[in-house]
């Protein structure tokens, strides 16, 4: 298992590395430097040959790689020939050092839109756009638009992936949106930023349509006669009186995907009722699956008070949930060292448990909790999706592309700013592990974390850090402020910067990675 993992992560690595690699390289032939080594991986050499002037190998440690260019060291006293003055690094113009050092970043922007590119031109599986919990306040349910509906147009232009949302540039008017197989028009007559902010308040995944029982064993609801699989929350809004339940002999996942599951071997149970189905279901004890304690956090007040995993919380303080977030809702009203009262279903029935919630703190925000994982399930859908055309393609791959570094410049702005802790940092052990992930969930969703990864990589090594492309960039506009290079000592001490900065980030993200690991 983990030397599969270690193979995705260098299948997945390597062509990264490459394309930025290669970038420089070409630039580098192009405005006549002669290359000396271009490498994949750090360290000792595990395989090399040379053709030309260039030695091409692959190294032990594949956590990048580089491209060593004659000439290319600024602090060096060794005397050039005309010859070498020729295809020396820094015998060349500023503006050819440009795209030279230019060219690895840019390579990875390429390389990612070529991968959206292809996905989009192949076909790949992307998530339904699918519209999460509509509260009755908010807007769009003024509007029309209901738990469930899935988003399949914006004016007359078709939405197939949520990332088709970043193609809207104009005002939206109207809506379509597919409801129990029927497509309906719903006006909207919003701006093209007050549409998307309202999309993404509910753009929250919904529940699967898995309940518990007392004795924590896992069942699922379909409408009577359906084998068709929809969220508990749209079931919950049917007006339907009769359901099928199936119980789950299976471990049930975080993401639950119908297009895998298999009602083979289960046998029904036909539910009947009279009143609606979220009281029919707390009549007999059947709650949904996130209300389920899953994990107990070590040192938390769950752990303290000895709650035990496989209980279902179903109520607090003589307030009854019927969901995780509810639940939460609730812990939030207690005040620090304030015992509050759960109602807990278990094997032995119905019984009240007294637990002092803790204050915690994250990235400045104080909230309270009781220390418990939850079992939910969300209930993940894809489809298939193809371009019409290659102007199709193109415009797709491009947004998406834009889409991608725009969301990357965003999210280290929150990490420079503070509004997003350095715990959040990855670095190779939880790369491997999405990546991964992703490969297990769709080759489609593999290529696109590593087209993401791949913009990732460009802009941060855009970064204003000696040592790293952007800094050489930085030396460069500084030599053309400055009339000239800079002096030894400038460069000495600013290499000696980069590099206890990059060590400094290295350490945070390795930090993190192991931190996780443990917990």
């Amino acid at each position: 298992m983990i030397l599969q993992k270690i193979l995705i992560f260098i299948i997945f690595l390597g062509p990264l590395v490459f394309f930025h690699e290669l970038g420089h390289f070409l630039f580098a032939r192009f405005f006549g430097v002669r290359v000396e080594t271009f490498s994949i991986g750090f360290g000792p050499k595990l395989f090399q040959f040379k053709r030309g002037d260039t030695v091409y190998a692959f190294s032990l440690i594949p956590l990048g790689g580089y491209v060593k260019m004659f000439g290319d060291d600024p602090l060096s006293d060794v005397e050039l020939t005309p010859e070498e003055e020729k295809v020396a690094y820094t015998r060349k113009s500023k503006w050819a050092r440009f795209w030279i050092i230019f060219g690895g970043p840019l390579a990875n922007f390429i390389f990612a839109f070529f991968i959206y590119l292809s996905l989009v031109s192949v076909g790949e599986k992307v998530p339904q756009t699918k519209f999460g919990v509509v509260p009755a306040t908010h807007n769009l349910h003024a509007n029309g638009i209901r738990t469930g509906d899935v988003l399949s147009k914006v004016n007359d232009q078709k939405i197939t992936s949520f990332d088709d949302l970043n193609m809207i540039d104009s005002k939206v008017e109207n809506i379509t949106v597919t409801r129990g197989g029927e497509d309906k028009l719903v006006a909207v007559d919003l701006g093209m930023m007050e549409f998307l902010k309202s999309f993404s308040e509910i753009n929250t995944p919904l529940r699967s349509p898995i309940v518990v029982n007392s004795a924590g064993d896992s069942l699922l609801i379909t409408e009577a006669g359906s084998k068709v699989i929809i969220s508990l929350e749209e079931l919950l809004d049917k007006e339907s009186s009769n359901f099928d339940l199936y119980t789950l002999s299976d471990e049930v996942k975080m993401e639950f995907r119908p297009e895998e599951f298999s009602f083979e071997g289960l046998v029904a149970t036909r539910m009947s009722t009279s009143t609606n189905l979220k009281d029919y279901l707390r009549e007999n004890n059947l709650y949904p699956r996130d209300l389920l304690i899953k994990n107990i956090v070590a040192d938390s007040a769950a752990d303290s008070a000895k709650l035990k995993h496989n209980n279902t919380i179903i109520g607090i303080n003589g307030v009854d949930v019927f969901s995780f977030t509810e639940l939460r809702e609730n812990i939030q009203k207690a005040k620090p060292d304030t015992v509050m009262t759960l109602k807990l279903l278990t094997r032995d029935g119905v019984v009240d448990f007294p637990i002092t919630p803790q204050q915690k703190e994250s990235n400045g925000t104080k909230y309270m909790s009781i220390g418990v994982e939850s079992g939910v399930s969300f209930l993940s859908l894809m489809v298939e999706y193809r371009s019409t055309g290659v102007i199709d393609a193109f415009t797709r791959a491009y947004y998406r592309t834009a889409d991608g570094m725009a969301k990357t410049l965003d999210g280290f702005r929150k990490l420079i700013t503070g509004e997003v802790s350095l715990k959040h940092v990855g670095g190779p052990i939880a790369i491997g592990q999405v990546a991964s992930d992703s490969f297990d969930i769709s080759l489609s969703m593999f290529f696109r974390l590593m087209a993401i990864i791949s913009i990732n990589l460009g802009i941060i090594n855009l970064f204003p850090i000696p040592v790293l492309d952007g800094g050489h960039l930085v030396f460069i506009f500084l030599e053309l402020v400055n009339g000239g290079p800079l002096s030894r000592k400038k460069l000495q001490y600013a290499q000696q910067f980069g590099l206890s900065l990059l060590f400094l980030l290295i350490f945070v993200a390795l930090f993190n990675d192991v931190s996780r690991l443990f917990n």
